[in-house]
């Protein structure tokens, strides 16, 4: 199986995890997700009290030069390793 049909069986998997990742695990799964499929964030950080969107913006700025296959490679690892 190539890596976009690996990715998207993963990313269908994720919806079908038996227990609910931490925040960390879950903030990984979506910046590797974007990256994988927008590449580099753009747009200003959210600031005032939406401190969701800001942990979102920072955990996919972190990532920011990644390749797109790389990141596809690691979602499909980390969603294995969560089913």
């Amino acid at each position: 199986m190539e890596l976009q049909q690996q990715f998207e069986a993963s990313v269908a998997n994720s919806k079908n995890l038996t227990e609910k990742p931490s925040n960390e695990i879950l903030l990984k799964i979506y910046s590797l997700f974007k990256q994988a499929t927008e590449g580099d964030i753009t747009g200003d950080r959210p600031g005032g009290f939406d401190f969701k969107g800001a942990a979102k913006y920072d955990a996919w700025k972190k990532i920011e030069g990644k390749a797109k296959e790389e990141c596809m490679q690691e979602y499909i690892e980390l969603i294995a390793s969560l089913s």
